[in-house]
């Protein structure tokens, strides 16, 4: 995928305290209206014109900026590979990273990225708009801005949030704990099983405690192979057998997500059980994640999860869909069925409760 690069020194002619590269993916952020009134990509070389107050963060920006900006509704591995190549061809020249991209799928991106950046140390932060920049009210102002700031933000000359997250309307999410909720309003992503990083005011305060701290002797690697062989199931009152054996039957499946009921209950139907049963044994990985935005699968707690345990479906705790989507397809595309499923419930970039490893 080809891209353009421009450099803008805010802090010209004096010297900048940061150097940060800022990822333009497409999405409703960097769209402008042109002289007909039609949306049309923004011109990044005009963005001091549009936000002078960026002199004031004394910043070297690089933008990076897709030739093609992409809807995130199309967005996929291969444009997270293409972030990620990015992220890491630059990573020793830059102190932090913001990625514009559209809020649709925002958080898989963020999930997807926090999987694929291991050892990172330094901030990738990931924003967008509910309204295009040109627009009088538009959030992407001070969403950009903010996230800036995070970005370019050291303590003691380390990164202050040395991880992959989301920023959103005053507050800072860890990536691969975040879920859009909101289309129409500007409070557009909620974490419901973990605390924000970080709110935004009059200043920004960090909440250090839940920060991850990055581990310096970690050396940093990208991991980009992706294997896409996985299905969503979500059960819903009334789900029949034809619906299930249909997803269960898709060619080549490897993994299978099934959004429950509350603390991760199924309806306890024999057909149902049987289906799951039968693909387990036949190697398909099916991993639980509950429908609901906070709380966490509790497998045996009920009757009606018990028997999904019986069976072998495995628990995705706290994480969310948004997180398990790619963190099943990396797995899947570097380990087999076996490492897979062991590694599914240890957490990798803080996506479920623990320690990173």
């Amino acid at each position: 995928m080809n891209y353009r690069k421009i450099k803008i020194n805010t802090a010209s002619p004096d010297q900048a305290k940061s150097k940060v590269m800022i990822i333009y993916t497409g999405g409703t952020f960097g769209m402008a209206y042109d002289a007909h009134g039609v949306l049309i990509p923004f011109d990044f070389t005009l963005i001091l014109h549009h936000l002078p107050t960026l002199r004031s963060l004394l910043l070297d920006l690089t933008v990076v900026s897709f030739d093609h900006p992409i809807d995130s509704s199309n967005m996929g591995p291969e444009h997270w590979k293409t972030i990620g190549q990015i992220i890491f061809d630059h990573y020793e020249q830059q102190d932090g990273f913001v990625v514009l991209h559209g809020t649709d799928t925002m958080s898989f991106t963020a999930s997807a990225l926090s999987f694929m950046l291991q050892g990172l140390a330094k901030p990738v932060v990931l924003t967008g708009a509910q309204l295009p920049i040109s627009e009088p009210r538009s959030d992407a102002r001070e969403n950009l801005i903010t996230s800036l700031e995070i970005a370019s933000a050291k303590k003691d000359g380390r990164a202050v949030v040395p991880e992959v997250c989301l920023y959103f309307d005053d507050a800072l999410l860890r990536g691969n704990r975040s879920k859009k909720v909101e289309s129409m309003h500007f409070d557009a992503f909620e974490s419901g099983n973990y605390p924000p990083l970080a709110k935004a005011g009059v200043a920004i305060d960090y909440n250090l405690q839940v920060i991850h701290k990055a581990n310096p002797e970690k050396d940093f690697k990208l991991r980009n192979r992706f294997d896409t062989h996985i299905s969503i199931l979500k059960l819903f009152p009334g789900i029949s057998e034809a619906t299930v054996q249909a997803i269960l039957q898709t060619p080549g499946l490897k993994a299978l997500i099934i959004e429950t009921f509350g603390a991760g209950n199924a309806p306890s139907a024999a057909w149902l059980i049987h289906a799951l049963e039968a693909a387990i044994q036949k190697g398909i990985i099916i991993l639980n994640v509950s429908q609901c935005p906070g709380g966490m699968v509790d497998q045996g707690r009920y009757e009606t999860s018990h028997h999904l345990k019986e069976i072998g479906v495995l628990s995705g705790k706290d994480m969310t869909t948004e997180a398990a989507v790619p963190k099943l397809m990396i797995l899947l595309g570097e380990h087999g069925i076996e490492k897979t499923k062991e590694l599914l419930s240890v957490p990798l970039a803080g996506e479920i409760t623990g320690s990173f490893i």
